[in-house]
């Protein structure tokens, strides 16, 4: 059978599958609390946890535990997970860096391009365990046992596979065929689970289950850490138990603040990217008002050129969050910068003519705004076959060429993040918790979101396409979804077009909740596989 063939089969039935598949709620109303995730299943799990008496922060961590089992091309326990959290009493909002960590053996010379892509070596120490588990002990107000049951259940009954899921499986599947994670993630055949096919992670749910009667700190100083020991020193890993015993416990940070049309920001600061996302909202801000709308010819322009300044400058001022004295990064948040940029990018447009995030509030007023990630999709591809999680590849996300850089590679470094969940105040309360998972996206995608929210409902403003620019100038962007006046006049400014599916996976899923009066609306970007609920009882 030749591969165009074969291939029309395989569109074939997909197409025959979708129709079997389940259709997430994408929009939400409650009283009593709500929930968006990237996964339902998920959503399922941390709305359980709100009925069951937990506030948002045990919610967030039942559902971010989830997502580990039914999103594990995205997170995991081998990834890292960075939370924003407002608490009611006492009433403060702050940052909890997850950040992993290179391991004490990991040097520039002993990892070659591949190895920080792929593989055991590109592995940095988990902190997913450690955080959630520190969050729901200062935090929270039931145990890791109870909070553990929803993601324990999923592993162990199963789940639908999505068509995403399926998807993203066949595009890995030559780095998956040949390591620890092909029994584990892919069938007996070596193909994908198909979509809507129940795929059931035993080994997952054994490792969970004595998390919950051990602890974490089982994870990095007791059996399951001699497991991960083991497995790395048979596959030439780098991370060992004397890695895994400096636990990852997440450092409480002030997050950076700034304003939006008479709301206040709260963003992650440094290692995440906070820092751009208030740039951009700054620069918004300063241009004129009919230059302001995305979806003409000059607003798409202007939206290009907003966020490829913010990057350049992020790139230009490199930070790292445990040195302040480098505090010339903080005029990237100055407003008389922000009307500096403005006019810049007015003057040249005169001149030319994937991570995943779940929102929570519960209805106290507390809330979360998470962010985790294995790094890329299926992160190293290699898995603990004793323990049935996929490792991350944060090794990719460190700088390796210039050594003056806060985040350049050495042992127990911290990796750059691209991270930046948020919450927004009107007044003293939280009125809006979101994120987005999509590496250099995520800002660029949140950005645009939080600017729709002012003029559109937050179902359209999620659903509205979207654009995103590169430091090259690379414009990529829904452009079935545009006006088609809107590519040609992006191409006469010198921008490359990179044209994308619409509802693209490439551009981000933010997934938010906003408070209404006595109302919490729950949104799950449509772009993946997430939804939105709050408790009925």
């Amino acid at each position: 059978m030749d591969k165009i063939r074969r291939e029309q089969i395989d569109t074939d039935l997909l197409d025959l599958t979708d129709r079997r598949l389940h259709r997430p709620q994408r929009v939400a109303v409650s009283r009593l609390g709500m929930v968006s995730t990237a996964h339902y299943r998920a959503t399922e799990a941390g709305v359980k946890i709100l009925e069951a008496g937990g506030n948002a922060v045990d919610a967030a961590v039942a559902a971010a535990f989830a997502l580990g089992v039914c999103e594990p091309a995205s997170s995991g326990l081998g990834g890292q997970t960075m939370m924003l959290v407002h608490l009611v009493e006492p009433r403060r909002t702050f940052a909890l860096d997850g950040s992993s960590r290179a391991p004490n053996r990991a040097t520039p010379e002993s990892l070659s391009k591949p190895d920080r892509r792929r593989g055991y070596k590109a592995t940095t120490v988990p902190s997913t365990p450690a955080v959630l588990r520190y969050a729901i002990d200062t935090h929270g107000k039931l145990k890791l046992d109870r909070v553990l049951e929803p993601a324990i259940r999923l592993a162990e009954e199963g789940y639908e596979v999505t068509m995403l899921q399926y998807l993203l499986t066949r595009r890995e599947l030559k780095h998956l065929r040949k390591t620890t994670a092909a029994p584990l993630f892919l069938r007996d055949s070596g193909k994908p689970y198909l979509a809507g096919s129940l795929f059931r992670q035993p080994v997952l749910a054994r490792t969970l289950r004595r998390l919950a009667k051990e602890g974490t700190e089982d994870f990095y100083v007791g059996r399951i850490a001699e497991q991960i020991h083991r497995d790395m020193r048979r596959n030439g890993g780098l991370l060992h138990k004397d890695d895994l015993a400096q636990i990852p416990h997440p450092i409480e940070r002030k997050p950076i603040t700034g304003r939006l049309e008479g709301s206040r920001v709260f963003t992650f600061p440094p290692p995440g990217a906070g820092r751009t996302l208030i740039e951009m909202l700054n620069v918004f801000q300063q241009l004129p008002p009919n230059r302001r709308d995305f979806d003409t010819p000059d607003g798409a322009v202007m939206l290009a050129e907003t966020v490829r300044r913010a990057f350049l400058d992020r790139q230009d001022r490199p930070f790292d969050p445990s040195f302040f004295p480098q505090v010339s990064t903080e005029r990237m948040l100055k407003e008389d910068y922000a009307r500096l940029v403005a006019r810049q990018i007015a003057r040249r447009v005169r001149a030319h003519g994937e991570t995943t995030h779940l929102s929570v509030m519960d209805r106290e007023g507390n809330a979360v705004s998470l962010t985790q990630s294995i790094e890329r999709v299926y992160g190293a591809c290699v898995a603990n076959p004793e323990l049935g999680f996929l490792y991350n590849n944060y090794m990719s996300a460190f700088e390796y060429a210039d050594m003056s850089h806060p985040y350049c590679m050495r042992p127990n470094a911290a990796p750059w993040a691209s991270v930046a969940p948020t919450i927004v105040f009107r007044g003293r309360k939280p009125w809006l918790a979101l994120g987005s998972p999509g590496s250099d996206r995520i800002t660029s995608s949140m950005f645009q979101v939080l600017i729709r929210l002012q003029t559109l409902p937050p179902l359209a403003a999620v659903d509205a396409p979207r654009l995103h620019c590169s430091l090259q100038g690379k414009v990529s962007l829904e452009a079935t979804r545009m006006r088609d006046d809107i590519v040609p006049a992006l191409q006469r400014h010198g921008y490359v077009i990179d044209r994308r599916d619409p509802y693209s996976f490439y551009l981000g899923c933010v997934q938010l909740v906003v408070r209404e009066g006595d109302d919490f609306i729950g949104v799950a970007d449509p772009r993946r596989d997430g939804s939105a609920a709050g408790p009925r009882t």
